[in-house]
């Protein structure tokens, strides 16, 4: 079946960096579309990334040229880079299984676009 293993969460001070990385397996991963989504404290779940399967990518506005999202095919690993980490930046992170889009130009998916949910992974960041 479908799993998305999503790791490397972790307390960090504002400005650092952090690594997450999302495991798959039960699909072929290549053809596919993945996303992060993150949700904050008292927020909704939103998307903050996402990727086709030719590597095309799209950012939130309000991590554009901050985080990085990767992905290895060979692997079926998904990866998100995040630099000049900010206390807004605080949530738990998803990975996701998406219905691929035409995600250029900022477009994100949305909660209804995710076929299957990582269990996530706790991105905190103290000032």
């Amino acid at each position: 079946q479908i799993q998305l293993v999503d790791s490397g969460g972790a307390s960090v001070q504002s400005g650092g960096s952090l690594r997450l990385s999302c495991a798959t397996s039960g699909f072929t991963f290549s053809r596919n579309c993945m996303a992060w989504f993150r949700q904050g404290p008292g927020k909704e779940r939103e998307a903050v990334a996402v990727t086709d399967a030719v590597s095309r990518t799209s950012y939130a506005t309000s991590v554009q040229g901050r985080f990085t999202i990767s992905r290895d095919n060979a692997k079926s690993m998904l990866y998100l880079q995040m630099n000049s980490l900010k206390s807004e930046d605080t949530g738990m992170y998803y990975c996701a299984l998406v219905g691929c889009d035409d995600y250029t130009g900022g477009v994100l998916p949305r909660r209804g676009h995710v076929a299957r949910w990582g269990q996530g992974t706790q991105v905190t960041v103290s000032s």
